[in-house]
């Protein structure tokens, strides 16, 4: 089977080459996997809009020689409360990164990219911001085998996150700004 459509939220974006962006999406059957989007950085690009950061989309994906190509991208939830705040932005990107650092390529999990979906919703609502991202980070920790409950209510899950993937969180500075 080499055509797939599947459900993802785009959790990382590099340029590439002249027109075109290397995509990281966490999907709904697949895990995360990390694919081709050519000739989005085009001006008369239809797909470019679809596939911003954050994005919740259909993506019709090709599995080519060594990666996933896509094919077709239909948006179904573009979090847009989440984008007009700059704070609601930085804990995006640090739900992002956690995902991007902690979850091994092409590895289904569905429990994830729930939990990812609704943390997601839950910002861009008016909820209390870090309680809910201190709730995903022990729930992705607790999802991905690990950390078991009970947790200590003085955990500090960034520094055992810190430790699992070998390296400073690039997003601890921004949440600093915010906490």
């Amino acid at each position: 089977m080499r055509s797939i459509k599947t459900e993802g939220i785009v959790i990382k974006r590099v340029n590439f080459g002249e027109a075109d962006r290397l995509l990281t999406i966490f999907t709904k059957t697949l895990g995360k996997v990390q694919i081709k989007a050519a000739g989005v950085r085009r001006i008369n690009s239809r797909r470019a809009g679809h596939i911003e950061l954050l994005n919740q989309c259909k993506f019709g994906l090709y599995k080519g020689r060594g990666m996933f190509v896509l094919t077709e991208v239909e948006s179904i939830r573009n979090f847009e409360e989440i984008k007009e705040d700059l704070t609601k932005v930085g804990f995006a990107y640090h739900i992002c990164e956690l995902v991007d650092g902690l979850c091994a390529e092409e590895q289904e999990n569905i429990e994830v990219y729930n939990l990812l979906k609704e943390t997601l919703g839950r910002l861009d609502g008016n909820e209390d911001l870090v309680p809910v991202i201190h709730e995903f980070e022990i729930e992705l920790l607790t999802r991905l085998g690990f950390y078991k409950a009970p947790v200590p209510e003085d955990f500090d899950t960034s520094s055992f996150i810190e430790q699992i993937l070998e390296r400073k969180l690039k997003s601890k500075r921004i949440l600093k700004r915010f906490t």
